[in-house]
């Protein structure tokens, strides 16, 4: 049947609004909104867009904030984006809306493990071995876990399971052999290598792992065999490139290794890792003039890319061309404000300008937005350092290598701290990283040296000094630790003999230089010294430190003041912030009679080197012997400001505080601070017995002053202190005792009167 025309058109019309109604609902609906939302975000996904996947799935939330899927999603995405805190955030989300997503729970407890949340991992773990016994990725995460916690048996225990579960993966076979060469099961871990590449032939981490095995064993050929098979499976990828340039280090060949990376450079015009190789193979071998000359050639002919940039900062800022490095990273960060490398960059150059408290604001934000940023904390210890706040600047650093362990120059600014406070141990410890990390780098296996000898451990540090030498035979400072071996041995020609080679190897070695001289000494022979030391200077009469060894040499054992001073002024004109040749310039003069010239060389000093608190220490003490407490006082304050830590400082100052007139309560807890650093100290152990006797407390101010008098029987001050003590606890016959000490030491002794005032009162 034919409608009618009009009929038609308003039929017509009616469907056109109905469809209209329809598409309105469709759109209103949140299901369809949130699927739509959940698709595009997946698109974006699979294309690696994750930024943009992010954002759908956020909408997908936005719409329904119960959306599990999105949820999950959101997380994969901030995983792939390094969201660490986000994936973590919407990980729990997901599980808490739906406790038996397991994939969820799998991610979250392996995120964790990388995070070394060890406590909450197992918590998921234990939950997912139950509810999934036969899934091979549980049994990988618990492996992991197990490693992390260093449960080798149960680590090995449970990658065998999952290879049992799936005996076809190729990476569970390289996990496997990881732990087997961490249990020392050479055979079998070689074995696990090589199925791992039996399964996929043509992997690159497969091939590249077996070969760094063979490299790690000493077996060159195969694995030069391996990483040339690499190149050829992948020769787009530059890393298997870089491993057998490394391998071509391990056996010396580093000129080989130079050139096959410059070769290799030429076939990655386009490819940022490819075209830098070359450059990062300089600056890891500390070839730093040839690495910054390639990466100012890589900066003119890549301008806009932005590793090459900040890597070129890095190097610039090395080679003290701040003001370069300034610029450049000044156009990072016009770029990108929040770039975290920029940031610690200028960080860095703050440092290195003498602005730490700068630093430490500029770290300071990057630490905020990024609490786990390894590098912001190593710079942020060498800021602290500066500073003189080293027990801050060691907790920095030791969070460095919390969050990245591979941070070698961490590791070495701890074996600094270990060295400082003779912890033979941590030393180890620390050098065995460096070895770890850079198994050709000559200082660790020097460090481990050290450390063995402090342990008494002589054929052990014999070995590392030696291996330290094969890696670097014209470093002297091998040499040296090589004499101080032997010195330790008593083997007193054969130490002679090292120091000597490190004065070859460095004509200015200074170490060398007093190795020698210490060797003359202790077999008392001080003309021989004396010759060595006046030889050194005469061919080498620049160097203001072998002017200042002469000089010492001069001062202690022959007791010349006119030529120790003329050794140390000279020392003073060659290098005017040598604060070693001021501060001994100032000695010699005190005690040639002239205190008030050698405090001007202090000011002066403090002036040059604000940072050098033995400036401050000595003023002071100038200013006590004429009693300017308020001089004094200023000095000892200046001090602590560079090192607040400082036992001395503080100990002077209580003891200014206490003859000022101050207030007792804050001398007493200074003194009580110094004691306990300088436990050993008659010094502060009389401080700390002024700080008792002005508090009326006698009878502990009698036991700190008879340790200061039996450490220093002859000198006046203690003996006075004493005297003082006896005569206000009432024994005076003890008090009188005192008295006629002090007059035998010291008839003019500006407060014996004093003290005979006390006496006549006592009751004793």
């Amino acid at each position: 049947m034919r409608l009618p025309e009009g009929l038609r058109c308003h039929y017509a019309l009616a469907a056109i609004c109905l469809l209209a109604a329809l598409c309105t609902g469709c759109s209103r609906d949140p299901n369809v909104r949130k699927q739509k939302y959940l698709e595009s975000g997946q698109r974006y996904f699979d294309k690696g867009q994750y930024r943009e996947a992010e954002i759908q799935f956020e909408n997908a939330i936005q719409v329904d904030s119960h959306f599990v899927d999105a949820h999950y999603k959101l997380a994969q995405a901030a995983m792939k984006l390094e969201q660490w805190p986000t994936a973590y955030q919407e990980l729990t989300t997901t599980i808490q809306q739906q406790p038996d997503q397991y994939a969820a729970r799998l991610d979250l407890a392996n995120m964790l493990i990388l995070g070394r949340q060890y406590g909450e991992a197992k918590q998921h773990l234990d939950v997912l071995a139950q509810k999934e016994p036969d899934n091979p990725e549980v049994y990988i995460a618990r492996s992991n876990y197990y490693a992390g916690t260093r449960d080798l048996s149960s680590a090995l225990a449970d990658m065998r399971t999952a290879l049992q579960k799936d005996p076809n993966r190729s990476d569970s076979y390289l996990n496997l052999a990881m732990l087997q060469m961490g249990a020392q099961q050479w055979d079998a871990a070689e074995a696990s290598f090589k199925k791992a590449v039996e399964l996929s032939p043509k992997s690159i981490n497969a091939l590249l792992s077996l070969g760094n095995f063979y490299q790690s064993r000493g077996r060159f050929p195969e694995a030069e065999q391996l990483f040339r098979r690499a190149i050829a499976s992948a020769p787009d990828d530059p890393s298997p490139r870089l491993s057998l340039a490394s391998l071509l280090m391990a056996e010396n060949k580093s000129g080989e290794a130079e050139e096959f990376l410059r070769q290799s450079k030429k076939d990655f015009p386009n490819n940022s890792i490819g075209y830098r190789m070359l450059g990062d193979f300089y600056y890891a071998n500390n070839q730093l003039d040839k690495a910054t000359e390639e990466y100012a050639t890589l900066f003119h002919d890549h301008p806009k890319d932005m590793e090459v940039k900040k890597n070129y900062v890095d190097l610039l800022i090395q080679r003290d061309r701040l003001d370069d490095a300034r610029k450049l990273n000044d156009e990072v960060l016009k770029v990108k404000p929040d770039d975290e490398d920029a940031q610690i960059h200028k960080g860095e150059i703050e440092i290195r300008s003498n602005k730490p408290s700068d630093a430490i604001n500029t770290l300071q934000a990057v630490l905020k937005n990024n609490p786990d940023s390894g590098m912001a904390h190593f710079q942020q210890g060498l800021a602290y350092d500066e500073l003189g706040n080293t027990n801050r600047a060691e907790q920095e650093w030791r969070d460095a290598i919390r969050t990245r362990p591979d941070i070698v120059d961490a590791h070495r600014a701890l074996a600094g701290v270990a060295i400082h406070r003779r912890d033979p141990s941590g030393l180890a410890q620390e050098a065995d990283q460096i070895i770890t990390l850079q198994p050709n780098a000559p200082d660790g296996y020097l460090l481990r040296g050290v450390a063995e000898i402090d342990r008494k451990q002589y054929a052990t540090a014999d070995e590392y000094i030696h291996k330290s030498i094969d890696r670097a035979p014209g470093n002297a400072a091998a040499y040296v630790q090589l004499g101080n071996l032997r010195m330790a041995q008593s083997q007193y020609a054969e130490a002679q003999k090292a120091f000597q080679q490190g004065l070859d190897q460095d004509p200015n070695s200074s170490d060398a230089l007093g190795g020698v001289l210490n060797v003359y000494l202790i077999q008392k022979e001080l003309d021989r010294a004396l010759a060595t030391a006046k030889a050194q200077v005469a061919k080498n009469p620049k160097n203001a430190v072998f002017h200042v060894m002469l000089g010492q040499l001069l001062l202690d054992q022959k007791k010349d003041l006119p030529a120790a001073q003329a050794e140390f002024r000279q020392a003073a004109n060659l290098d005017k912030n040598n604060s070693q040749a001021l501060i001994q310039l100032g000695i010699v003069l005190n005690m040639s009679g002239d205190p008030d010239q050698a405090l001007q060389i202090y000011l002066d000093g403090s002036k040059a080197n604000p940072k050098e608190i033995n400036f401050y220490l000595l003023a002071g003490s100038i200013y006590e012997n004429k009693q300017d407490w308020d001089h004094a006082k200023q000095q000892y304050q200046k001090a602590l400001e560079v090192q607040p830590d400082n036992p001395l400082a503080s100990n002077n100052l209580a003891y200014v505080m206490l003859e000022q007139g101050g207030n007792v309560d804050v001398a007493f807890a200074m003194a009580q601070t110094a004691r306990r650093q300088l436990p050993d100290n008659p010094n502060s152990a009389d401080t700390l017995g002024w700080a008792f006797y002005h508090k009326a407390v006698y009878g502990s101010a009698i036991t700190l002053f008879k340790e200061a008098v039996k450490k220093e029987p002859d000198n006046p001050l203690f003996n006075y202190h004493l005297g003082l003590a006896y005569a206000k606890s009432g024994q005076g016959a003890l008090a009188r005792q005192q008295l006629d000490r002090i007059v035998k030491i010291k008839p003019n002794y500006p407060d014996v009167d004093e003290l005979r005032r006390a006496i006549a009162q006592a009751k004793g």
